[in-house]
């Protein structure tokens, strides 16, 4: 079968040929549909995160997907039923932990997991892949074609989830929500937060130019677009409104003590984004007074679990599908892989087509098909 692998570090993913997987007792084949392609692919393929599995050289790549049962293998799974695999697996030398025992993967620390197709197991780049049964969550075939954005949306409701715990002491009714990072997660958790959650006032942070269509989604959502070149974060409060919410998922580092600032009193800030190492000065004494006398808070999130894909596939069905249609800015074949990766030099062999990209200021999200429904 073909998969798409990268040697981390070295910039450009490759087309690999590998062997069809037999599937271990408890676990399924899964013919892989469409696979998403994101940030956190690029900085495996920089070689900045990540790592290949214990004896390998390349990783195949992708965390973001949606298959076809083809073997349920005596699971509880039907044969031709639409699944999306979850991403975190216990350590390669051990069966399983306690963060996995109880359902909460997304909550170990480094070194108790594996992260498929992004640190230490090989994604779902791939014709065909296995995995465990209670790994694959359902999806209903109306919506397997926007499957891989279930990934994507589960990283949100998590932080959601954390959030609205952190204020489940009090009555908390968030009016006003602030998204910082206009890339696809921003932008799908702008169209959760004007739709599915309906908060009054929606904004999103970027520093993109007009025309983009970035920028049109946002508007036609109903959010209000803000360059932070013109406006930066420390000084919207005072241009627009404090903010009730503030979702970072843009990995810079600054943001995370701005945030405090931009907070409405009771509000909280969730950091999604991971930056690189960065040293700067702060007024700590003035950041912590903040957050005591006006009841603020941040949380940090990272992955989700199964309970969270669940509810990401209850939130797709919601979302209107123009949506999907507006971020998705192309879905390709292994005939055009390289146009997945516009911000990569992929090596394509004789026969699988162009080397062409496409221009990135247009480039949303992409996605890599590999077998139609």
């Amino acid at each position: 079968m073909k998969a798409i692998a990268v040697q981390p570090g070295a910039g450009i993913p490759e087309i690999v040929e590998r062997p069809v997987p037999e599937p271990a007792p408890g676990e399924a084949l899964v013919r892989i549909h469409r696979v998403g392609v994101d940030g956190t692919d690029y900085e495996v393929i920089e070689g900045s995160h990540g790592g290949v599995p214990d004896g390998d050289e390349r990783l195949v790549l992708g965390h973001e997907a949606v298959g076809i049962v083809e073997d349920a293998n005596g699971t509880a799974l039907e044969e031709g039923q639409y699944v999306v695999p979850t991403v975190r697996r216990p350590p390669a030398d051990v069966e399983t932990n306690d963060y996995f025992e109880r359902g909460e993967p997304d909550m170990a620390p480094e070194g108790e997991y594996v992260e498929r197709g992004i640190v230490g197991a090989h994604g779902y780049m791939a014709e065909y892949i296995t995995s465990p049964a209670d790994t694959l969550v359902p999806i209903p075939a109306d919506l397997a074609e926007w499957g891989f954005l279930v990934e994507p949306i589960s990283i949100t409701e998590k932080a959601l989830e954390h959030m609205y715990a952190t204020r489940s002491a009090f009555d908390w009714q968030p009016e006003s929500a602030l998204v910082l990072g206009n890339g696809s997660l921003g932008l799908l958790t702008v169209a959760m937060f004007t739709t599915t959650l309906d908060y009054d006032r929606v904004y999103c942070l970027g520093q993109r130019d007009r025309p983009d269509p970035s920028i049109d989604i946002i508007e036609r959502l109903g959010a209000t677009y803000i360059d932070s070149r013109e406006t930066p974060l420390s000084e919207i409060p005072a241009a627009y409104e404090p903010m009730d919410i503030v979702y970072e998922a843009t990995g810079y580092a600054k943001h995370a003590f701005e945030s405090v600032d931009a907070l409405a009193p009771n509000g909280v800030a969730a950091l999604l984004g991971v930056p690189a190492d960065w040293s700067f000065e702060i007024d700590g004494g003035r950041l912590h007074r903040e957050l005591v006398l006006h009841n603020k808070a941040i949380v940090g999130s990272v992955n989700s679990n199964r309970d969270h894909f669940e509810a990401a596939v209850d939130t797709l069905a919601a979302l209107p599908k123009e949506v999907f249609e507006t971020i998705t800015t192309g879905i390709y074949g292994l005939e055009a892989v390289d146009h997945a990766f516009p911000k990569a030099t992929t090596t394509v062999p004789a026969g699988h087509g162009s080397t062409t990209v496409p221009d990135d200021d247009t480039t949303i999200k992409t996605a890599v098909e590999f077998t139609g429904i």
